[in-house]
Protein backbone atom coordinates (compact mmCIF):
# COMPACT_ATOMS: atom_id res chain seq x y z
CA UNK A 1 0.00 0.00 0.00
CA UNK A 2 1.01 3.44 -1.05
CA UNK A 3 2.12 5.88 2.12
CA UNK A 4 -0.30 8.90 1.92
CA UNK A 5 0.82 11.98 4.13
CA UNK A 6 -0.93 13.37 6.99
CA UNK A 7 -2.26 16.47 4.93
CA UNK A 8 -4.01 13.60 2.36
CA UNK A 9 -5.80 12.09 5.22
CA UNK A 10 -9.08 13.39 4.81
CA UNK A 11 -9.48 12.45 1.14
CA UNK A 12 -9.37 9.07 2.64
CA UNK A 13 -11.95 8.86 4.93
CA UNK A 14 -13.28 5.39 6.05
CA UNK A 15 -10.26 3.79 3.88
CA UNK A 16 -7.17 1.72 4.96
CA UNK A 17 -4.06 4.25 4.54
CA UNK A 18 -0.22 3.46 5.15
CA UNK A 19 1.27 6.77 6.63
CA UNK A 20 5.03 6.92 7.80
CA UNK A 21 6.95 9.41 10.02
CA UNK A 22 8.28 9.90 13.22
CA UNK A 23 6.78 9.50 17.03
CA UNK A 24 6.11 13.04 17.94
CA UNK A 25 3.90 12.15 20.97
CA UNK A 26 2.76 8.78 22.82
CA UNK A 27 -0.16 9.26 25.30
CA UNK A 28 -1.06 5.93 27.46
CA UNK A 29 -3.65 6.39 28.93
CA UNK A 30 -5.70 3.81 30.77
CA UNK A 31 -8.53 2.87 28.65
CA UNK A 32 -7.03 3.78 25.26
CA UNK A 33 -3.59 4.90 24.08
CA UNK A 34 -2.50 7.95 21.40
CA UNK A 35 0.55 7.50 18.90
CA UNK A 36 0.93 11.09 17.38
CA UNK A 37 3.30 10.25 14.00
CA UNK A 38 4.48 13.29 12.49
CA UNK A 39 5.89 13.61 8.48
CA UNK A 40 6.73 16.55 6.74
CA UNK A 41 2.92 17.56 6.38
CA UNK A 42 1.85 17.38 9.64
CA UNK A 43 0.84 15.50 12.42
CA UNK A 44 -1.76 12.51 12.49
CA UNK A 45 -3.44 11.04 15.27
CA UNK A 46 -3.80 7.18 15.98
CA UNK A 47 -5.77 5.43 18.28
CA UNK A 48 -4.60 2.35 20.16
CA UNK A 49 -7.35 0.18 21.87
CA UNK A 50 -6.11 -3.42 20.72
CA UNK A 51 -4.17 -4.58 24.24
CA UNK A 52 -1.75 -6.18 22.18
CA UNK A 53 -0.99 -3.13 19.81
CA UNK A 54 -0.96 -1.13 23.20
CA UNK A 55 1.94 -3.45 24.83
CA UNK A 56 3.25 -2.59 21.82
CA UNK A 57 3.81 1.16 22.05
CA UNK A 58 5.00 0.46 25.75
CA UNK A 59 7.85 -1.34 24.18
CA UNK A 60 11.73 0.34 24.77
CA UNK A 61 11.46 0.22 20.81
CA UNK A 62 8.72 3.03 20.82
CA UNK A 63 10.66 6.07 22.12
CA UNK A 64 9.90 9.88 20.62
CA UNK A 65 11.73 10.32 17.58
CA UNK A 66 11.87 6.26 16.60
CA UNK A 67 10.63 6.52 12.74
CA UNK A 68 7.54 3.86 12.34
CA UNK A 69 4.81 2.79 9.73
CA UNK A 70 1.30 2.81 10.57
CA UNK A 71 -1.34 0.60 8.60
CA UNK A 72 -4.81 1.90 10.02
CA UNK A 73 -8.18 3.14 8.99
CA UNK A 74 -9.10 6.99 8.31
CA UNK A 75 -11.68 7.35 10.75
CA UNK A 76 -13.90 11.26 11.33
CA UNK A 77 -13.05 12.71 14.78
CA UNK A 78 -13.26 16.58 14.96
CA UNK A 79 -11.31 16.58 18.00
CA UNK A 80 -8.22 14.80 15.80
CA UNK A 81 -5.68 17.17 14.04
CA UNK A 82 -7.09 17.72 10.50
CA UNK A 83 -10.71 16.27 11.70
CA UNK A 84 -9.40 12.23 11.27
CA UNK A 85 -7.89 9.77 13.49
CA UNK A 86 -6.31 6.39 12.38
CA UNK A 87 -8.00 3.40 14.33
CA UNK A 88 -7.16 -0.41 14.03
CA UNK A 89 -3.56 0.26 13.60
CA UNK A 90 -0.73 -2.00 12.89
CA UNK A 91 2.24 -0.50 13.76
CA UNK A 92 5.95 -1.24 12.09
CA UNK A 93 8.77 0.35 13.66
CA UNK A 94 11.54 1.36 11.20
CA UNK A 95 13.98 2.75 12.51
CA UNK A 96 14.52 3.47 16.93
CA UNK A 97 15.52 7.02 18.02
CA UNK A 98 18.17 7.08 21.38
CA UNK A 99 17.98 9.09 24.17
CA UNK A 100 16.80 12.80 23.29
CA UNK A 101 18.41 15.89 24.47
CA UNK A 102 15.53 17.91 24.52
CA UNK A 103 11.40 17.51 23.73
CA UNK A 104 10.23 18.66 20.11
CA UNK A 105 5.82 17.89 21.50
CA UNK A 106 5.68 21.49 23.22
CA UNK A 107 5.38 24.74 21.71
CA UNK A 108 8.89 25.74 21.99
CA UNK A 109 11.87 23.95 22.76
CA UNK A 110 13.23 24.19 26.32
CA UNK A 111 16.81 23.72 25.51
CA UNK A 112 19.02 26.81 25.13
CA UNK A 113 20.08 28.16 21.67
CA UNK A 114 23.20 26.90 21.98
CA UNK A 115 22.30 23.10 22.69
CA UNK A 116 19.58 23.45 19.60
CA UNK A 117 22.57 24.46 17.42
CA UNK A 118 24.38 21.71 18.63
CA UNK A 119 21.83 19.14 18.08
CA UNK A 120 20.59 20.93 14.68
CA UNK A 121 19.61 17.85 13.08
CA UNK A 122 16.95 16.99 15.89
CA UNK A 123 15.83 20.69 16.99
CA UNK A 124 15.29 21.50 13.23
CA UNK A 125 12.10 18.52 13.53
CA UNK A 126 10.60 20.87 15.68
CA UNK A 127 7.40 22.57 13.96
CA UNK A 128 8.27 26.13 15.10
CA UNK A 129 12.02 25.82 13.53
CA UNK A 130 10.73 23.97 10.62
CA UNK A 131 8.25 26.27 9.73
CA UNK A 132 11.15 28.93 9.29
CA UNK A 133 12.96 27.06 6.97
CA UNK A 134 9.88 26.91 4.94
CA UNK A 135 9.28 30.78 5.07
CA UNK A 136 12.92 30.70 3.65
CA UNK A 137 12.26 28.36 1.20
CA UNK A 138 8.94 30.41 -0.15
CA UNK A 139 10.96 34.16 0.30
CA UNK A 140 13.90 32.27 -2.16
CA UNK A 141 10.90 31.16 -4.73
CA UNK A 142 9.59 34.25 -4.53
CA UNK A 143 12.35 36.25 -5.51
CA UNK A 144 12.98 33.95 -7.93
CA UNK A 145 9.81 34.80 -9.44
CA UNK A 146 9.81 38.21 -8.82
CA UNK A 147 13.04 38.80 -10.84
CA UNK A 148 12.06 36.64 -13.97
CA UNK A 149 9.01 38.33 -14.50
CA UNK A 150 11.16 41.34 -14.67
CA UNK A 151 13.71 39.76 -17.05
CA UNK A 152 16.20 38.97 -15.21
CA UNK A 153 18.37 35.59 -15.62
CA UNK A 154 19.69 33.70 -12.73
CA UNK A 155 23.55 33.10 -12.87
CA UNK A 156 25.68 30.84 -10.60
CA UNK A 157 29.36 32.61 -10.05
CA UNK A 158 32.58 31.25 -8.37
CA UNK A 159 32.99 31.39 -4.33
CA UNK A 160 36.73 31.08 -4.44
CA UNK A 161 38.34 34.33 -5.80
CA UNK A 162 41.47 35.97 -6.46
CA UNK A 163 41.07 39.59 -4.48
CA UNK A 164 38.64 40.62 -1.79
CA UNK A 165 35.15 42.14 -3.37
CA UNK A 166 34.81 44.81 -0.61
CA UNK A 167 38.37 45.87 -0.47
CA UNK A 168 38.59 45.29 3.26
CA UNK A 169 40.31 42.92 5.44
CA UNK A 170 37.32 40.66 6.48
CA UNK A 171 38.26 37.92 3.97
CA UNK A 172 38.84 33.79 4.44
CA UNK A 173 42.15 33.26 3.04
CA UNK A 174 42.49 29.59 1.96
CA UNK A 175 45.54 28.03 -0.19
CA UNK A 176 44.57 27.34 -3.82
CA UNK A 177 47.33 25.06 -5.25
CA UNK A 178 49.87 26.73 -3.39
CA UNK A 179 48.67 30.17 -4.13
CA UNK A 180 46.50 32.52 -1.78
CA UNK A 181 43.19 32.94 -2.75
CA UNK A 182 39.64 33.66 -0.40
CA UNK A 183 36.16 32.72 -0.29
CA UNK A 184 34.17 35.41 -2.46
CA UNK A 185 32.55 38.09 0.07
CA UNK A 186 29.57 38.56 -2.44
CA UNK A 187 29.38 38.06 -6.36
CA UNK A 188 29.47 41.44 -6.38
CA UNK A 189 32.09 41.58 -9.57
CA UNK A 190 30.90 38.46 -11.45
CA UNK A 191 27.30 40.00 -11.57
CA UNK A 192 28.09 43.30 -12.74
CA UNK A 193 30.29 41.60 -15.84
CA UNK A 194 27.13 39.35 -16.67
CA UNK A 195 25.43 42.71 -16.71
CA UNK A 196 27.32 42.72 -20.07
CA UNK A 197 25.77 39.74 -21.01
CA UNK A 198 22.11 39.48 -19.68
CA UNK A 199 21.56 43.22 -18.61
CA UNK A 200 19.30 41.40 -15.61
CA UNK A 201 21.12 38.77 -13.44
CA UNK A 202 20.25 37.02 -10.20
CA UNK A 203 21.85 34.83 -8.18
CA UNK A 204 20.61 33.03 -4.47
CA UNK A 205 24.53 31.57 -2.98
CA UNK A 206 26.40 31.42 0.24
CA UNK A 207 29.05 34.54 1.05
CA UNK A 208 31.34 34.81 2.98
CA UNK A 209 32.30 37.46 5.78
CA UNK A 210 35.52 36.92 8.23
CA UNK A 211 33.63 39.72 10.34
CA UNK A 212 34.53 38.79 14.23
CA UNK A 213 31.06 40.04 15.24
CA UNK A 214 29.17 38.28 17.94
CA UNK A 215 25.84 39.25 17.84
CA UNK A 216 22.38 38.13 17.17
CA UNK A 217 22.02 39.62 13.21
CA UNK A 218 25.98 38.35 12.12
CA UNK A 219 26.75 35.14 10.53
CA UNK A 220 30.07 34.65 8.92
CA UNK A 221 28.38 32.26 5.81
CA UNK A 222 24.77 33.26 5.36
CA UNK A 223 22.69 33.37 1.81
CA UNK A 224 22.74 36.51 -0.27
CA UNK A 225 20.45 37.25 -2.85
CA UNK A 226 21.68 39.62 -5.42
CA UNK A 227 20.36 41.31 -8.40
CA UNK A 228 22.33 43.61 -10.75
CA UNK A 229 20.19 45.60 -13.94
CA UNK A 230 21.74 47.57 -16.80
CA UNK A 231 20.55 50.88 -18.85
CA UNK A 232 19.62 52.23 -15.51
CA UNK A 233 19.25 56.45 -14.81
CA UNK A 234 20.45 56.10 -11.54
CA UNK A 235 19.73 54.61 -8.09
CA UNK A 236 15.91 54.87 -8.19
CA UNK A 237 15.66 52.38 -10.85
CA UNK A 238 17.00 49.76 -8.88
CA UNK A 239 15.02 50.78 -5.81
CA UNK A 240 11.90 50.36 -7.95
CA UNK A 241 13.01 46.69 -9.31
CA UNK A 242 13.68 45.94 -5.54
CA UNK A 243 10.28 47.43 -4.43
CA UNK A 244 8.67 44.91 -7.06
CA UNK A 245 10.67 41.78 -6.20
CA UNK A 246 10.42 42.65 -2.23
CA UNK A 247 6.02 42.51 -2.95
CA UNK A 248 6.68 39.10 -4.73
CA UNK A 249 9.00 37.68 -2.05
CA UNK A 250 5.81 38.42 0.47
CA UNK A 251 3.20 37.32 -1.70
CA UNK A 252 2.67 34.07 0.56
CA UNK A 253 1.71 36.17 3.33
CA UNK A 254 -2.01 36.36 4.58
CA UNK A 255 -1.67 40.33 3.87
CA UNK A 256 0.84 42.63 1.41
CA UNK A 257 3.63 44.37 4.17
CA UNK A 258 4.69 45.80 0.68
CA UNK A 259 4.00 49.48 -0.15
CA UNK A 260 3.59 50.14 -3.90
CA UNK A 261 5.70 52.94 -3.41
CA UNK A 262 8.73 52.55 -0.18
CA UNK A 263 9.36 55.91 1.76
CA UNK A 264 12.75 57.01 0.69
CA UNK A 265 15.18 59.65 3.06
CA UNK A 266 18.48 60.67 2.04
CA UNK A 267 20.98 60.41 4.45
CA UNK A 268 21.49 63.54 6.05
CA UNK A 269 17.49 63.53 6.79
CA UNK A 270 18.07 60.29 8.59
CA UNK A 271 20.05 61.36 10.73
CA UNK A 272 17.86 64.41 11.76
CA UNK A 273 15.27 62.07 11.95
CA UNK A 274 17.18 59.29 14.40
CA UNK A 275 18.89 62.09 16.61
CA UNK A 276 22.11 61.55 15.13
CA UNK A 277 24.64 64.16 15.09
CA UNK A 278 24.78 65.51 11.42
CA UNK A 279 28.53 64.89 10.69
CA UNK A 280 27.46 60.68 11.52
CA UNK A 281 29.43 58.67 8.76
CA UNK A 282 27.06 55.76 9.00
CA UNK A 283 23.86 54.53 10.69
CA UNK A 284 24.29 52.89 14.58
CA UNK A 285 21.47 50.19 15.35
CA UNK A 286 20.06 52.56 17.23
CA UNK A 287 19.29 54.76 14.45
CA UNK A 288 17.96 52.32 12.48
CA UNK A 289 15.30 51.21 14.98
CA UNK A 290 14.32 54.91 15.05
CA UNK A 291 14.17 55.35 11.50
CA UNK A 292 11.68 51.99 11.35
CA UNK A 293 9.48 53.76 13.94
CA UNK A 294 9.60 56.87 11.87
CA UNK A 295 8.19 55.02 8.44
CA UNK A 296 5.67 53.04 10.25
CA UNK A 297 4.18 56.17 12.27
CA UNK A 298 4.34 58.73 9.22
CA UNK A 299 3.95 56.34 6.48
CA UNK A 300 2.41 53.42 7.87
CA UNK A 301 5.38 51.16 6.77
CA UNK A 302 7.77 48.44 7.84
CA UNK A 303 10.05 49.87 5.22
CA UNK A 304 12.20 52.59 4.66
CA UNK A 305 15.01 53.43 2.19
CA UNK A 306 18.23 55.60 3.41
CA UNK A 307 19.83 56.73 0.57
CA UNK A 308 22.81 59.11 -0.29
CA UNK A 309 25.15 57.38 2.10
CA UNK A 310 28.37 58.94 2.24
CA UNK A 311 31.22 58.00 -0.28
CA UNK A 312 33.61 57.59 2.28
CA UNK A 313 31.06 54.19 3.52
CA UNK A 314 30.48 52.88 0.44
CA UNK A 315 32.91 50.35 -1.88
CA UNK A 316 34.94 51.86 -4.16
CA UNK A 317 32.94 50.65 -6.98
CA UNK A 318 29.87 52.71 -5.70
CA UNK A 319 28.44 55.48 -8.49
CA UNK A 320 29.14 59.12 -6.86
CA UNK A 321 25.74 61.61 -6.90
CA UNK A 322 26.75 63.92 -9.62
CA UNK A 323 24.69 66.77 -7.45
CA UNK A 324 26.86 65.90 -4.58
CA UNK A 325 29.81 63.99 -4.98
CA UNK A 326 30.63 63.60 -1.58
CA UNK A 327 27.23 61.40 -1.29
CA UNK A 328 26.53 58.26 -2.83
CA UNK A 329 24.19 56.90 -5.72
CA UNK A 330 23.85 54.03 -2.72
CA UNK A 331 21.02 52.97 -0.35
CA UNK A 332 20.22 50.97 1.91
CA UNK A 333 16.92 49.45 2.93
CA UNK A 334 15.67 48.82 6.41
CA UNK A 335 12.94 46.72 7.33
CA UNK A 336 11.27 47.17 10.75
CA UNK A 337 14.22 49.01 12.06
CA UNK A 338 16.75 46.65 10.62
CA UNK A 339 19.07 47.09 7.53
CA UNK A 340 18.37 43.70 5.46
CA UNK A 341 19.68 45.29 1.65
CA UNK A 342 22.41 47.30 0.43
CA UNK A 343 22.58 48.58 -3.28
CA UNK A 344 22.87 51.10 -4.96
CA UNK A 345 24.35 52.57 -8.62
CA UNK A 346 27.29 51.12 -9.97
CA UNK A 347 30.50 52.75 -11.92
CA UNK A 348 30.41 51.95 -15.43
CA UNK A 349 33.06 53.16 -17.16
CA UNK A 350 37.28 51.85 -16.89
CA UNK A 351 39.13 54.94 -16.37
CA UNK A 352 36.25 55.69 -13.57
CA UNK A 353 37.42 52.43 -11.95
CA UNK A 354 40.99 53.07 -12.09
CA UNK A 355 40.60 56.49 -10.77
CA UNK A 356 38.66 55.07 -7.86
CA UNK A 357 41.08 52.54 -7.20
CA UNK A 358 43.51 54.59 -6.94
CA UNK A 359 41.91 56.49 -4.76
CA UNK A 360 41.45 54.12 -2.33
CA UNK A 361 44.78 53.11 -2.33
CA UNK A 362 44.22 50.14 -4.53
CA UNK A 363 46.80 48.11 -6.98
CA UNK A 364 44.78 47.39 -10.16
CA UNK A 365 46.82 43.93 -10.82
CA UNK A 366 44.02 42.25 -8.21
CA UNK A 367 41.23 43.46 -10.09
CA UNK A 368 42.48 42.90 -13.65
CA UNK A 369 39.49 40.36 -14.42
CA UNK A 370 37.00 42.24 -13.05
CA UNK A 371 38.46 45.52 -14.96
CA UNK A 372 38.71 43.80 -18.07
CA UNK A 373 34.90 43.83 -18.38
CA UNK A 374 34.80 47.79 -18.18
CA UNK A 375 37.41 48.61 -20.95
CA UNK A 376 34.90 46.70 -23.72
CA UNK A 377 31.71 49.09 -22.53
CA UNK A 378 29.41 48.64 -19.87
CA UNK A 379 25.77 50.20 -19.48
CA UNK A 380 24.52 52.08 -16.71
CA UNK A 381 24.05 50.13 -14.06
CA UNK A 382 23.09 48.63 -10.30
CA UNK A 383 21.85 46.20 -8.09
CA UNK A 384 21.37 45.15 -4.64
CA UNK A 385 21.77 42.33 -2.02
CA UNK A 386 19.47 40.70 0.58
CA UNK A 387 20.97 38.51 3.13
CA UNK A 388 18.49 35.99 3.77
CA UNK A 389 18.37 35.08 7.19
CA UNK A 390 18.49 38.76 8.42
CA UNK A 391 15.09 39.04 6.26
CA UNK A 392 13.43 35.75 7.65
CA UNK A 393 14.56 37.00 11.04
CA UNK A 394 12.64 39.72 10.57
CA UNK A 395 9.72 38.99 9.12
CA UNK A 396 9.32 36.11 11.49
CA UNK A 397 10.53 38.33 14.22
CA UNK A 398 12.80 36.19 15.59
CA UNK A 399 15.50 37.60 17.81
CA UNK A 400 18.80 35.43 16.86
CA UNK A 401 18.96 35.14 13.05
CA UNK A 402 20.86 31.35 14.09
CA UNK A 403 17.16 30.46 14.75
CA UNK A 404 16.22 30.79 11.26
CA UNK A 405 19.61 28.85 9.69
CA UNK A 406 19.58 25.56 9.36
CA UNK A 407 23.66 25.10 10.24
CA UNK A 408 24.69 28.90 11.22
CA UNK A 409 28.67 29.17 10.69
CA UNK A 410 29.47 32.16 13.07
CA UNK A 411 32.39 33.41 15.18
CA UNK A 412 32.06 30.14 17.50
CA UNK A 413 30.72 27.73 15.62
CA UNK A 414 31.66 25.00 12.07
CA UNK A 415 29.67 22.00 13.12
CA UNK A 416 27.60 20.72 12.75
Amino acid sequence: MQRILSSQLTAHVHETVTIAGWIHRRRLLKSVAFLIVRDAEGLSQVVVAVPETRAQLEEPTFVEESVVEVTATVTPNEQAPGGVELTAPKIRVLATAAALPFELHRPAIGATLPTQLDHAALALRHPARREALRISAAVVAGFRAGLTEQRFVEIQTPKIVASATESGANVFTLDYFGRPAYLAQSPQFYKQLMVGVFERVFEVGPVFRAEPSDTARHLAQYTSLDAEMGFVSDHRDVMAALTRTLAAMTAFLDRPIVPSEIPAVHFTEALRIAGAPADEPDLAPAHERALGEWARREHGSDFVYVTGYPMRKRPFYTHPDPARPEYSNGFDLLFRGLEIVTGGQRLHRYEDYVEALARAGEPLEPYAGYLDGFRYGMPPHGGWAIGLERFVARLTETANVREVTAFPRDLHRVIP
